[in-house]
């Protein structure tokens, strides 16, 4: 059967899951996902979690139906591979520190110069601006920043992670989502556009229940 994003061509410089994870449900809905890894070890993620036929299990779960290239982009040749990459590439999907890709010139702005359709995604711990952008977030940082973990676990208890990757694994479905928007929208613009994904903006969006109930009942000094 043909999914729904046959012939999407995604470049993912993605590490770890977020990103990964992001372009696997890519992956699942049909598009062709080049997966660019680091020589010599490749994603981190490959060390992770138990080994099963000499792959891990976790990597090969948030990488599935993905093709691999080697390209390092901190070097000369790797940044330019990636540019050759960016001008047939519908999107592409990144979650560096921000202003990693624009230092090795492969942001936004360099990259849709040569490539006007490319639809560009941004995967960080708290956006590209503001006073933490530049602090590095793992996915138990953003959970208890957003509030997650004071609503876990036993009322009169200490709070607690809940058991799976939610910092993570919500920031990269939120990803998708924005993702086939701008696919969307290309097709009446014909111009791709820079997608903005904080993990903890995402986490304090799953509370919006919690947050409509709760905060009308506090209250907050004057101005």
């Amino acid at each position: 059967m043909v999914g729904p994003l046959a012939g999407i061509k995604v470049l993912d410089l993605s590490r770890i899951l977020s990103g990964p994870f992001c372009t696997a449900l890519l992956a699942d809905l049909g598009a062709d996902v080049v997966k660019v890894e680091k020589p010599p070890k490749g994603d981190l993620a490959r060390n992770l979690g138990p080994q099963i036929k000499g792959d891990s299990a976790y990597f090969m779960s948030v990488n599935r139906g993905k093709r691999s290239v080697t390209a390092d982009i901190f070097t000369r040749d790797g940044a330019e591979l990636i540019k050759a990459l960016a001008i047939k590439a519908d999107i592409l999907v990144e979650n560096y520190t921000p202003g990693t890709m624009q230092d090795l010139g492969l942001g936004f702005d360099q990259l849709e110069a040569l490539n006007k359709r490319l639809i560009y995604a941004s995967i960080t711990g708290f956006g590209q601006s503001g006073p933490y952008s530049n602090k590095p977030a793992l996915d138990a940082v953003v959970q208890a920043m957003g509030g997650l973990m004071s609503v876990t676990g036993e009322k009169e208890g200490p709070p607690l992670r809940p058991g799976v990757s939610l910092g993570d694994s919500l920031a990269g479905i939120f990803t998708a989502l924005s993702i086939t928007s701008a696919l969307h929208q290309r097709n009446v613009t014909g111009l791709g556009q820079h997608i903005d994904i904080s993990m903890l903006d995402c986490q304090v969006t799953l509370r919006k229940m919690h947050l409509a109930v709760t905060l009308p009942r506090m209250k907050f000094p004057n101005g």
